[in-house]
C-alpha cells in the first residue's frame, strides 16, 4: 500500500516521502482499516519536527485523525471516524484503530467532513463545558475563529447561548467568523483584539477565552478576560508557549486551566462516547478549507503549518 513516511525529522516537505509499505497487521483489540478521508492536525506537524509529546521511532506514518471503513469483519461498510495506532498513522490507504475507540461516523456528513468531526469538536466539547463551565449568556472569546479548532469552538459556543467574539487574521477569515454566527469578529491585523473586547463587554471582558494559539494572544487575553474568567490553554500553534505570572491570575481572580483531550481516553474513555452522541445531535457542520489528494498530503501539512489556512484541511482517498 502507499503511505506518507516521516523519514527524517524537520519540516513537513523535507521530512516526508510517499512510499510503499505492507498493510499493518492488527495485534489483539485493533481493527484494519481502509482509510477514506485524513483530516490534518497541528501534531501532525510537530510529529514531523519531533516537537511532539509522542515521537514514534523513524520512520513512522503520520495522520492522527481519519475517517475509514472496517475491514474484514461484519458490517464493514459502516463508516467510522477516529484516531489510528501509531507508528501506523492515518496517511496511508490502510491503518489500525483500536475497536474500543471507534466511533461511528456522522451519517450527514461526507467523508472529508467526517473526518474532520472528532479531535476539533471533541476539544471544543471537553474545554468549554467539562473544563470551563460555560454557560447560556456568557461572553466567549475565540482566538484563531477561523482555523480547524477555532471554528469548532465558535459554533460550539452558539450552540451553547454564548455572545461569541471571534479573532481571526485578515478580511477573508473575519467573513468566515460571521458566517459561523460569531456576535463580534475582529481581526487582529487591523484592530487591538484587547480594546476591542473591552469595549464590546463595557469593559467586563470575557467570561471563557479559548486559546489554541499561545503567545501574545495568551498574554493579550490575560488583559482581556472578565473577573472569575476562564483562560482555556488548548494549543501553542503560534509557536510560543506562554510561562504566565501566577501573580497576576492571583489578583485578578482568573483560572487558567489547561485542557489535554487525550487523557480522556486513560481516565475516562466512555465520556468520549457520551460526548460524541451529544455533539451528532447538535448537528455541527466542519469547516473544511481545504481538500487534497494523497499524493499532495506534505503540500496541505505545510499549508498548515504556515497558518493561512481556513476551517480544516483534509487529505482524501
Amino acid at each position: 500500500m502507499r503511505a506518507w513516511q516521516v523519514q527524517r525529522l524537520g519540516e513537513p516537505e523535507e521530512a516526508l516521502a510517499l512510499s510503499d509499505v505492507d498493510i499493518p497487521e492488527p495485534q489483539d483489540g485493533q481493527v484494519l482499516v481502509k482509510v477514506k478521508a485524513v483530516a490534518l492536525n497541528f501534531p501532525d506537524v510537530l510529529m514531523c519536527r519531533g516537537q511532539y509529546q509522542i515521537r514514534p521511532q523513524l520512520p513512522f506514518t503520520p495522520g492522527v485523525e481519519l475517517c475509514g471503513e472496517l475491514v474484514g469483519s461484519p458490517g464493514s461498510t459502516d463508516r467510522v471516524i477516529g484516531s489510528p495506532v501509531l507508528p501506523a498513522g492515518a496517511l496511508a490507504e490502510y491503518t489500525l484503530m483500536n475497536e474500543a475507540e471507534i466511533l461511528p461516523a456522522p451519517p450527514s456528513l461526507d467523508d472529508a467532513e467526517a473526518s474532520s468531526f472528532l479531535i476539533a469538536y471533541q476539544t471544543g466539547w471537553f474545554g468549554l463545558h467539562r473544563r470551563a463551565r460555560l454557560q447560556a449568556g456568557e461572553t466567549l472569546l475565540v482566538h484563531a475563529a477561523a482555523g480547524g479548532v477555532g471554528s469548532a469552538a465558535v459554533q460550539l459556543g452558539k450552540a451553547a447561548g454564548a455572545r461569541v467574539i471571534a479573532v481571526v487574521g485578515g478580511p477573508e477569515k473575519a467573513e468566515v467568523a460571521r458566517a459561523l454566527g460569531a456576535d463580534v469578529v475582529i481581526d487582529r491585523r487591523a484592530q487591538d483584539f484587547v480594546a476591542t473586547v473591552k469595549e464590546v463587554t463595557k469593559n467586563r471582558g470575557a467570561d471563557v477565552i479559548y486559546d489554541p494559539v499561545g503567545g501574545d494572544a495568551y498574554t493579550g487575553s490575560t488583559k482581556c478576560v472578565a473577573f472569575e474568567g476562564r483562560i482555556l490553554v488548548i494549543g501553542f500553534a503560534g509557536g510560543s508557549i506562554p510561562a504566565p505570572m501566577l501573580s497576576h491570575a492571583l489578583i485578578k481572580n482568573y483560572s487558567i486551566v489547561g485542557l489535554h483531550w487525550g487523557l480522556y481516553r486513560q481516565y475516562d474513555p466512555q465520556s468520549i462516547v457520551d460526548a460524541h452522541h451529544d455533539l451528532m445531535r447538535l448537528n455541527l457542520k466542519p469547516l473544511v478549507g481545504g481538500r487534497f489528494p494523497l499524493e499532495q498530503a506534505a503540500e496541505g501539512l505545510t499549508r498548515l503549518a504556515k497558518g493561512d489556512s481556513v476551517g480544516r484541511l483534509v487529505v482524501e482517498l
